[in-house]
């Protein structure tokens, strides 16, 4: 699905609004309803706060449908200090941190520091989530498998995390970054591959069962 994005523009700062990676989370409006406001057209309005109260409202965005410019001068989004992948319950994988995606075919589609990833393999916005997973029925607590170890304190996790989404396979994780449960377990990894056709035995992690599920993407 291609990227369509909404420009909404304030005296100080500029939101843009990706619809295709938007999945409701409901940050933005919980958050700063004044300005992300659904019953208002439009439903964004910047200058109903300061540009550092909408930009920190949209750091929280999970899927990073929301992202920003400031004409104020003030300080861009960066990419957070180190690179995190929770697993959410019965939902996505939440990936905060430097990113870099993939296509099969080892193509950069995006650079980004906040993304939502589809695991339940239904997406029609693959390698995103689309919030398909709600009308499939996925249910998985969002608990790992064996996989990784448990973070020491001079664990670095900075860096570029690069994430492939294999042909008709798996997700593939490159690069330091910490895994965290639904529950709050964590473990750190460097390189592993996270199921993404909603079938693995060992979810989060590929099992391979996408090979005999025909899973396409």
């Amino acid at each position: 699905m291609p990227d369509k994005v909404l420009t909404y523009a304030g005296e100080d700062i500029v939101v843009q609004y990706n619809i295709s990676r938007c999945i409701h989370a409901g940050e933005c409006v919980h958050g700063l309803r004044k300005v992300f406001n659904p019953d208002a057209k439009p439903w964004i309005n910047p200058d109903e706060a300061s540009a550092d109260a909408v930009a920190e409202v949209i750091h929280h965005c999970p899927s990073g449908a929301l992202t920003y410019q400031r004409k104020d001068g003030g300080k861009e989004e960066t990419a957070q200090s180190e690179n995190v992948a929770t697993i959410t319950t019965n939902g996505p994988i939440y990936v905060r941190g430097d990113l870099r995606i993939l296509s099969a075919d080892d193509e950069e589609t995006a650079r980004l520091t906040r993304a939502a990833l589809c695991r339940c393999g239904a997406s029609s916005n693959k390698p995103f989530c689309d919030n398909s997973h709600i009308e499939d029925g996925f249910t998985e607590p969002g608990e790992l498998s064996e996989g990784g170890r448990p973070p020491g304190e001079d664990d670095d996790t900075t860096g570029l995390l690069t994430i492939k989404a294999a042909r008709n396979g798996s997700l593939i994780f490159t690069g330091p970054f910490r895994i965290v449960s639904a529950s709050g377990d964590e473990r750190r990894i460097i390189k592993t591959s996270l199921c993404r056709c909603g079938h693995s035995s060992k979810k989060p992690f590929c099992d391979r069962t996408h090979k005999t599920i025909g899973f396409e993407a």
